[in-house]
């Protein structure tokens, strides 16, 4: 595996900081694809769910529930993490906690809800061998390892079935906590002992659902009881030493509407119950929960409590308000619970304590310093892979870990990776784009097309994914992260204009923009062009003549540009006449009202699909993006040509096209991986300043089946 290491010169160039201005920061170094750890055949379904380290650091293991595996993976190296295989623990893996080199893995064998059962296991791992095996009496849900490696706790959920009674609580039998001394680096079974959960909440008190679990440094376990909306600390004797309910939050300036395709952040919610997922002690009387909801709540957040059930401090929408201005909001979660704040850590790097909150519909890590509980600040937020759902901190050496669960092979999606950060003193390299700033609080993502005015300002159209929504966005490059500086809503008169797929965006003479419309026949979306005012109202539309309908298919505009008073839009496949691994370039003469068109032939691909994005002029070539659309280390094709405008003449229609000469300016694949991320597969904006800098962005496909990852960055000049 190639090493990548932060940010390659080219993106550096854009982020620069100088070295006083320079602060310790966690940036990605790897990304670790799960199918790499199996031989031979890999399953059609996997994933890296809880995750954990050996006690010199060096040796990652993590559930992967699909395959009915633990992995491991070898970081001596973290920037070039090494597959080390996978053993088959006969049953669903659960959880995992690691003390010195053995895992223990929860392992749920439950036949059906009514009959949970499961057991831990002791996995040497040295050799893959497992040294004991205790039964639960039940269905494990999450693990944790006392900090001095005495005992082992498990969270029983005997978690309910959802398609029954409308999924709701009490579904016996109940859940509880079950505690099992470690000696002599393996279970002790007869140890095993009960804490009972029963009683304690309002909600449901006789059928507790234990969630997640940690330990602090006095042995002290504290739990979530997510269903229940209730959290207790016991003694590790079992001895329940304080509960209480998680609570609720009133949450202002959300997006609760279940339409698809529109970020409006102008609803609340008063008395969302936080039902907590995730929990993390900070210190011996403070722990963290993370508010992801289940049955009727989700606050969308983090809170603090002390042990006794004081309230120390609560996020409220912030930390949604923050993933919302970098693009990574989850629209079609929007009725639910948001962003899903599950999953969380905590670890003291360089004195600094620091909380780690996974979102898993937002792909998003969010770092919060927690020095003072009563007041966090919100850091960092890390780009992730789709949903991570546990991490564990190294901080020994500097370093954290995410596994992330989702696996996107049937959706065409990333499948599931392991993740790697490097805790430096170094400049954060996510970001890329940001609205924050904004006199509102504006959503954004599926950024498609772009154009840059003489001002060097961008503008980008996103695409039909937020179709309730049709909006320009104009970017300021200049600022490290870049910044959305406004937000042009297109409409129709008066309204949103509806049926758009914007994918291309070109400036013309007078200030207005010309913006290519991607069709879909099926969904009644027309092959168009628009003249679009500086207010973002359409002026003029143009459909498609019946020479090129006759040939149409799915894959139409996908950009724009303008040379002297000529439109030219690049379709992104073949149509039903074009020859195999040629596209057109149609034109259209706006004086003359005329179309016409040239060939492009595109790399045949290796696997799936090849086809042009975007395109720009400057001087006298113009430059079109190429690509697959492959992620991962099957991405073949993400490249920049160059084709001179003086083989851009074009024939009539249904005529025999002129083919034009493309020269290579970039591979993408080098920049794509510079942030130590797997290969995303969209790029689909190129925007070119007067002095030729050129900047390239990727599709975040609104957040759907997608990390939400957007890159923003420039290759420099196109020409030397």
């Amino acid at each position: 595996m190639t090493k990548h290491l932060l940010l390659t010169s080219t993106l550096l160039a854009t982020a620069a900081i100088s070295p006083a201005q320079a602060e310790m920061n966690f940036n990605r170094i790897a990304s670790f694809p799960v199918t790499s750890n199996f031989e031979g055949t890999v399953p059609d379904e996997t994933s890296a769910e809880i995750i954990d380290v050996t006690a010199d650091g060096m040796t990652l293991v993590y559930t992967d529930s699909p395959a009915g595996v633990i992995g491991a993976i070898d970081i001596t190296d973290p920037a070039a993490p090494a597959p080390m295989g996978t053993l088959v623990v006969e049953g669903e893996p659960t959880a995992v906690s690691v003390i010195g080199n053995t895992a223990f893995v929860g392992v749920n064998t439950s036949p059906s809800y009514t009959a949970p059962s499961g057991f831990i296991k002791a996995v040497n791992l040295a050799d893959m061998s497992i040294t004991a095996s205790c039964d639960l009496g039940g269905q494990p849900d999450s693990t944790a390892r006392a900090k001095d490696g005495s005992f082992i706790a498990v969270a029983i959920e005997n978690e309910r079935d959802e398609d029954l009674g409308d999924g709701r609580v009490p579904q016996m039998p109940a859940g509880d906590l079950v505690m099992i001394d470690v000696a002599d680096g393996t279970l002790d079974c007869d140890t095993l002992r009960r804490a009972s959960l029963t009683g304690l909440a309002d909600v449901a008190g006789e059928d507790p659902e234990p969630e997640f679990v940690d330990i602090n440094a006095l042995g002290e376990v504290v739990v979530t009881l997510q269903e229940n909306n209730h959290i207790a600390v016991a003694a590790r004797n079992g001895t329940v030493l304080s509960h209480f309910s998680a609570g609720a939050v009133d949450l202002e300036g959300i997006d609760t509407r279940d339409e698809r395709g529109a970020l409006i952040f102008d609803q609340s919610q008063q008395g969302r119950l936080r039902e907590p997922d995730g929990v993390q002690w900070i210190d011996d009387d403070h722990f963290a929960i993370a508010n992801e909801g289940d049955m009727d709540g989700g606050a969308r957040g983090m809170t603090i409590f002390h042990k006794d059930g004081t309230l120390v401090w609560e996020s409220g929408a912030s930390l949604e308000h923050a993933i919302v201005q970098i693009g990574h909001y989850p629209d079609k979660r929007s009725d639910s619970k948001g962003a899903e704040p599950e999953g969380m850590e905590f670890a003291v790097f360089d004195g600094t304590p620091y909380v780690f909150v996974m979102a898993e519909r937002a792909s998003i890590v969010a770092v919060y310093d927690v020095t003072d509980p009563r007041s966090p600040v919100l850091k960092q937020l890390l780009p992730s892979g789709i949903s991570p759902e546990g991490a564990v901190a190294i901080p020994e050496r500097g370093l954290l870990a995410t596994a992330n669960e989702f696996d996107g092979l049937q959706d065409g999606a990333a499948r599931a990776h392991v993740m790697l950060y490097q805790y430096a003193d170094a400049p954060a390299s996510y970001p890329h784009l940001t609205s924050e700033g904004m006199a509102e609080l504006t959503g954004w993502g599926a950024i498609s097309g772009m154009v840059a005015d003489a001002e060097g300002m961008i503008y980008a159209v996103a695409d039909s994914f937020y179709g309730y929504q049709p909006r320009i966005f104009k970017i300021d490059p200049t600022t490290t992260p870049a910044q959305i500086v406004d937000a042009i809503d297109v409409t129709r008169n008066g309204m949103p204009a509806q049926k758009l797929d914007m994918e291309g965006i070109v400036l013309d003479a007078d200030g207005n923009f010309w913006v290519a419309s991607e069709g879909r026949t099926d969904r009644v979306i027309p092959h168009a062009l628009y003249q679009v005012n500086a207010k973002g109202e359409i002026k003029k539309e143009i459909g498609l003549p019946a020479e090129l309908m006759a040939v149409e298919k799915r894959f139409g505009f996908e950009g724009i540009t303008l040379v002297g008073n000529t439109l030219w839009m690049p379709v992104q496949r073949e149509w039903k006449d074009d020859p195999k691994d040629h596209v057109k370039l149609v034109a259209y003469d706006l004086e003359r009202e005329e179309w016409g068109a040239v060939l492009y032939p595109k790399a045949a691909p290796a696997k799936g699909w090849v086809g042009l994005s975007d395109m720009a002029v400057h001087g006298d070539h113009v430059y079109i993006i190429e690509r697959d659309n492959q992620h991962g280390a099957e991405a073949v094709t993400k490249k920049i040509y160059a084709v001179p405008l003086a083989d851009m003449a074009p024939a009539a229609l249904g005529s025999e096209l002129p083919v034009v000469t493309k020269t290579l300016v970039r591979d993408l694949i080098p920049d794509l991986l510079s942030t130590g991320g797997y290969i995303l597969d969209k790029v689909e904006g190129i925007a070119i300043a007067s002095d030729g800098t050129a900047w390239i962005s990727t599709d975040n496909d609104g957040v759907d089946d997608h990390s939400g990852e957007t890159m923003f960055f420039s290759i420099g000049k196109v020409t030397k």
